[in-house]
């Protein structure tokens, strides 16, 4: 059998071994659901405009705590620093521990959990969402943030957390 060295250069593959090496900001994204609170961590947030003020994000299936969040009417984006690596990591796995009396969650009058401490919560609510394969791509329309006190960004690189140092 012969191994293709391109193979690596293709499709899925292809695209993995190209993002592992392409720093993304580190998103918590919750919302309310009638069963309790749900949240996932995601790496693909980005500012889409600002008439009207809209992001993306995608998830990778409409189960569990995505389905909930593309349920909610309303849901908030938690964008972590590096304070927040143990939380991330654990909304990053299904089954952790999630919204724990230790990890300091409140409700906003607005009804979405919120954790206090991170730089911003952006309160938003889907103005699109599309299927695409597995997953599903949604903007939406940021309705108000919540600001927290200035840290340092956490990407997520190769996989793992890092913080950013300067270019000199």
């Amino acid at each position: 059998m012969t191994i293709d060295p391109q193979a690596e250069h293709i499709g899925a593959a292809a695209l993995k071994s190209a993002f592992r090496e392409h720093p993304a900001g580190v998103a918590l994204i919750t919302a309310q659901t009638p069963e309790g609170p749900v949240g996932l961590t995601a790496s693909s947030v980005a500012s889409v405009g600002i008439d009207p003020a809209a992001l993306s994000f995608s998830v990778t299936r409409a189960t569990g705590s995505a389905g909930g969040i593309l349920a909610a009417d309303t849901y908030l984006v938690h964008l972590l620093d590096a304070r927040h690596a143990a939380i991330g990591a654990a909304f990053a796995v299904s089954g952790s521990e999630r919204f724990t009396p230790e990890q300091s969650w409140t409700t906003l009058p607005t009804g979405e959990p919120h954790l206090p401490n991170t730089r911003v919560a952006l309160r938003c609510r889907t103005l699109h969402s599309l299927g695409v394969g597995a997953s599903v791509v949604v903007v939406a329309e940021v309705l108000d943030a919540v600001f927290g006190e200035p840290a340092d960004p956490m990407v997520y690189l190769d996989r793992a957390f890092r913080t950013l140092a300067p270019v000199e």
